[in-house]
This record gives structure tokens, sequence and C-alpha cells, in this order.
């Protein structure tokens, strides 16, 4: 898979999901227009925190691949567009949820909602969140986009009870990980992209290859995002390089380095990770312990093979300007850690 295209001058451009903006534009206007509109309530403090994080940037990813992947059938409606800001607010809800529960400072590069307003009404604002979203999906009249969004929704509970299971255990095998992130992450990448083909009244082998495309495309993403963690910037990752460490989170980076280092190296990442004793000097010796068995490398590694399995079940799905841009997607997600 190339995560770099080539130019006639022999420089290197990186990929970008830029054709996949620009494709989605009209939509994503109204997306966002419905967004402001359904996040305001008489209730003052809802609007506010909703829109510091809504505000805040984000690449709305998941709502684009919902557009995308009901136009890319020639969908006329307007279901896509609210279909799309309900996963919006299904994500948004989810950082809300997640920075209470992992207590994070920063979210896209500003101060995490729970820092500034409390935990009791980032979780209460979150639920309302989500409240919003079923609504919108129930207005669409789409039983079946109803019932796929919904089970994301409570595979994603899922997915944070099994990471509460695993927190700060260094001893987390790369299988339960792997169920974690595939629930927390992969699960709305699956179901945004699987309603498009849904509303736009598509065969069932449409729709699985939507969903394969979307699971695929989050797994990898994730790892991605793990890997930055220890080798990226906080431009990437909208908040501090290290937070996972300083959190005690049981990535896939950490789960490979506990299988492959010394007794040392074990020693080191439980008195870290478990105990939550993090000295001065700390996330420098992680990130050398974590090279040192090429732990980053091959989580990079595996995130390309999950982005080449997104790549093969695009093959399934209609050729022509929005497959190529779900396709560069996929480079631009890897890219990242390039």
């Amino acid at each position: 898979m190339a995560l770099v295209a080539s130019v006639s001058d022999n420089k290197q451009i990186q990929p970008s999901i830029q054709s996949l903006v620009e494709l989605v534009t009209g939509g994503m206007e109204e997306v966002n227009q419905i967004i402001l509109a359904k996040a305001g309530s008489n209730v003052e403090l809802i609007p506010e925190i909703a829109k510091h994080l809504i505000s805040s940037g984000g690449k709305r990813l998941r709502p684009m691949l919902t557009l995308a992947c009901a136009d890319m059938f020639g969908y006329q409606g307007t279901g896509h567009v609210v279909l799309a800001a309900s996963v919006e607010f299904m994500h948004t809800a989810t950082l809300l949820h997640d920075d209470v529960v992992d207590e994070s400072d920063m979210r896209r590069g500003k101060l995490a909602a729970r820092k500034l307003w409390g935990n009791q009404a980032s979780v209460l604002v979150g639920d309302y969140l989500l409240g919003q979203a079923f609504k919108m999906m129930v207005d669409v009249g789409s039983l079946e986009a109803l019932r796929i969004l919904s089970e994301a929704s409570a595979i994603i509970a899922e997915g944070e009870v099994l990471q509460l299971g695993a927190a700060k255990n260094i001893l987390t095998s790369e299988e339960d990980y792997l169920r974690v992130i595939d629930a927390k992450t992969a699960a709305l990448f699956a179901a945004a992209a699987e309603v498009g083909p849904v509303i736009a009244d598509q065969s069932a082998e449409m729709k699985a290859a939507a969903r394969a495309y979307g699971r695929e495309l989050g797994l990898a993403f994730q790892l991605v995002d793990d890997a930055l963690d220890y080798g990226g910037s906080s431009a990437d990752l909208g908040k501090q390089i290290g937070d996972d460490f300083r959190e005690g989170k049981i990535t896939l980076p950490i789960v490979l380095a506990v299988e492959r280092g010394s007794d040392d190296d074990r020693a080191f990442w439980k008195r870290c990770l478990e105990e939550g004793k993090i000295e001065d000097g700390d996330l420098d010796a992680a990130i050398e312990r974590l090279r040192k068995v090429d732990a980053i490398a091959d989580t990079v590694q595996r995130a390309r093979d999950y982005g080449a399995n997104a790549l093969k079940a695009l093959e399934k799905l209609p050729a022509g300007p929005h497959n190529d841009a779900l396709a560069e997607a996929v480079a631009f997600c890897i890219s990242r850690v390039s």
C-alpha cells in the first residue's frame, strides 16, 4: 500500500483527505448546521460544553464516511446528512465520556471539558448528545440504520468496560487489546460507513463491504494513534505526547514491549503503568525501551495491514471519485506516523 504519492519533480507529497473533504463539502455544511442546531438547549451549560468540543476542530472523518458511502451510490435524499450528524454526535459523546474515564486533561489541543466544567457535567452532556443522536436517527425513518448505529453505541460501551478490565494491567494480551479497540473505535467507523449504502437502499454485499472498509480503517486509525503517543507530535494527536503513558493506558506498543522485553523492562512497565510511579525522564526511557524491541514499528505495521484490508474491501464498492477518496483516506491515516 502506497503511503505517499509521487509527483513529476521526484518530490513526494503526503496523502490527505482533501479529495474526500471536497466531495462531501455540501453535505458537511448541512451536517454542521444540524450539529449547531441540535446542540442547543434551554439549559445553558449544555450548548456551552457541547460547542466547546464541537468547535475545537477534529477531522470529522466519521460523518464524511457516511456521506461518501451514500453519495458513491448516487443517493439523492437528505437522510445521509442527518445520519452523518448523528454519527458525529455519538463520537462527541464518547469523547466527553472517555476523558472522564481516562482522567484526560487535553482534547484536540484544548483543555478537556471535564477540566473546565467537571466530570458530572461532561458525562451528562455526553448523555444529552447521545439522546439527540438517537432522535435524529428516528427522524430518518430507517429501522436498519437505527439498528446499526444503536448496536454500535452498545458495542462502544462494552469496549469501555473491556478497557477498564485491562487498565494498568501490563499482562493484557494483544488479542484482548484488539478486542477493546475493535469495540471502542472501529465499531463507529464501521457503522458510519455501513449506513451510507443502507440509506441508499443497496444490496447486502455493498453494505458488508462498506462496513468492512470502515472497521479496518478504524483499527488502523487507532493503532496509528497508539504509535503517535510515543513517536508523534501534539499537533498530530490533539493532545500531549505521552498522555497514554502518564494515564497508565495499556496500548499495543506496551503489550508488545512487555511480551518481548527483559525482566528489567517488565519491572519498569509495572512501576510506571500499574503502580503509577512515574519519575522524571521515564517517558524518554519508555520510548527507548519500545524502540529497542520494535514495538512502535510493529504497531505501525499492524496498522498498515488493517489499511490494506480496508483497501481490499473498497474493491467491492463502485469505482469512481468517492472510492478513490476513501482509498486516499486510508493512506492519510497511516501517513500520520510515517
